[in-house]
C-alpha cells in the first residue's frame, strides 16, 4: 500500500488525486475473507410526480432497450432537450410525456405517504391493515420514521436473479451474461436488509426470505454476515411435485426459505387440522414418527410425556423417557397440564420424532 500511495502523491490533477486516494482507501477496509462483493453499484428511483427542469436527470419512460440516463439541458413548451450524462456533445429531444425524472441511489429523497383508497372490512373491530404501494428501499425508509425496532415480522420475497430479464436493476436488466450479476443482486439486497434489521424488534422476531438456486448461497452469506447474533436456519418448501424440466439439468421441486430468528424466540408446533379432501387429521410430522418401525421399543429415549397446558396448549415440561417395561400411564402428572405421548389412533406407542435434548429447548 505504501508504493500505490507513492504513486497517487505523483499525481498532478488535483481531484483526480484525491479520488483515487479515496478509493483505495476504501479498498484497504475491505476485508480479506467472506462474502465480498461491490457495494457501490448505482441504482436509480423513478419520481412520476417531481417536476422536470433544467439540470435534473432523467430516463425514458417505458422503453426497454433504452435505460440510459440523461441530463436535461432546457425544457421548451412540452418537449425536453436533454444529454447522455456520459455523452455531453450529443442532444436528443424527448417529449415531457415520454420521460421521467429519476433519483440515482444516496441523493436525498423524502418519501411521504398518499392515501389512495381505503376498504372498511370490519367496522366494530380495531384490527387494520395498510397496503404501501412503492419502491421497497423507499417504503422501507418511511416505516423506519415511525417503526423502528418495534416489528415483529419481515416476509421478503426478493428478485431470485434468474436472469429471465424479470427484475429492472442499474438501470438494465440483470441477465446470466452480466459479469457483475451477482455482485449487483447483492448490492440489491444488502441495502434492504440493512433497513429491514433497522425495523426488527431486536428483542423477538424474525426475518423471513424466500429463495432459489441461482442465489441461495450468496444470501445465506450475506444473512450470516449482516445478522450475526441471529440463529439462522434454511429448509426446503415443495413448489412442484412433478418438477420444472429444465434441459440438461436436474428437474427442480423446490425453493428456499431462510429463517433469521433474533431475540426470544420460540418454534410452536400447530395444531391437529382436518384435512378437507379426505376427512382425516394430519399431524404435525416433525413431532411424531409415523413409519411403523418407529414403535417404543425400537428407539425408548425418544418415548417420553410432553407435559402440555390445558389452558394455553404450549408445552411446560419435557418428562424423562420411558423405558418399555413402565407403563405410560404411570408416569407423574403435571397440575393444570395433560401427558401426551406419540400414540396412533390404533393404540400403538410410537417415537417422538425429536430427542430429549431438542424437546426441552422447545419448551423453555
Amino acid at each position: 500500500m505504501a508504493a500505490i500511495n507513492d504513486l497517487i502523491g505523483q499525481i498532478q490533477d488535483e481531484n483526480l488525486r484525491n479520488r483515487i486516494q479515496e478509493e483505495v482507501n476504501k479498498m484497504a477496509k475491505q476485508k480479506k475473507f467472506g462474502l465480498v462483493f461491490e457495494e457501490h453499484m448505482p441504482e436509480s428511483t423513478s419520481l412520476y410526480d417531481m417536476p422536470i427542469k433544467r439540470g435534473c436527470n432523467v430516463m425514458r419512460r417505458d422503453s426497454k432497450n433504452d435505460k440510459s440516463i440523461y441530463v436535461v439541458l432546457k425544457v421548451e413548451g412540452d418537449t425536453a432537450v436533454c444529454v447522455k450524462s456520459e455523452q455531453k456533445d450529443e442532444t436528443v429531444t424527448f417529449d415531457l410525456k415520454d420521460i421521467v425524472r429519476i433519483a440515482e441511489f444516496g441523493e436525498s429523497i423524502y418519501p411521504y405517504l398518499k392515501p389512495l383508497d381505503s376498504v372498511c372490512n370490519a367496522p366494530d373491530s380495531d384490527l387494520w391493515h395498510t397496503l404501501i404501494e412503492a419502491d421497497n428501499y423507499h417504503a422501507l425508509q418511511l416505516l423506519e420514521y415511525l417503526y423502528a425496532g418495534k416489528v415483529d415480522c419481515i416476509y421478503i420475497d426478493p428478485p431470485y436473479n434468474t436472469g429471465a430479464k424479470d427484475w429492472k436493476y442499474n438501470n438494465d436488466y440483470v441477465d446470466g451474461s452480466d459479469a457483475y450479476r451477482h455482485s449487483k443482486w447483492l448490492s440489491f439486497m444488502q441495502r434492504r436488509l440493512k433497513l429491514a434489521k433497522k425495523l426488527l424488534n431486536p428483542a423477538d422476531s424474525v426475518l423471513i426470505v424466500t429463495i432459489d438456486e441461482k442465489e441461495y448461497l450468496h444470501l445465506g452469506c450475506l444473512l450470516e454476515e449482516m445478522f450475526p447474533e441471529a440463529n439462522i436456519q434454511m429448509v426446503s418448501t415443495l413448489t412442484a411435485r412433478s418438477g420444472a424440466a429444465r434441459f440438461n439439468s436436474f428437474s427442480r421441486i423446490n425453493e428456499y426459505i431462510f429463517f433469521v430468528m433474533i431475540g426470544e424466540y420460540k418454534i410452536t408446533p400447530i395444531e391437529e387440522a382436518d384435512y378437507s379432501k379426505e376427512g382425516e387429521k394430519i399431524h404435525w410430522r416433525s413431532f411424531r414418527r409415523g413409519n411403523p418401525a418407529n414403535i417404543r421399543t425400537s428407539r425408548p429415549s425418544q418415548f417420553y410425556a410432553l407435559y402440555v397446558n390445558k389452558v394455553t396448549n404450549l408445552i411446560e415440561k419435557v418428562g424423562e423417557p420411558i423405558t418399555p417395561d413402565i407403563d405410560r400411564f404411570s408416569v407423574p402428572q403435571l397440575d393444570g397440564c395433560i401427558a401426551v405421548f406419540p400414540v396412533r389412533d390404533d393404540g400403538t406407542e410410537m417415537l417422538w420424532g425429536g430427542y430429549t435434548k431438542y424437546m426441552q429447548k422447545l419448551s423453555k
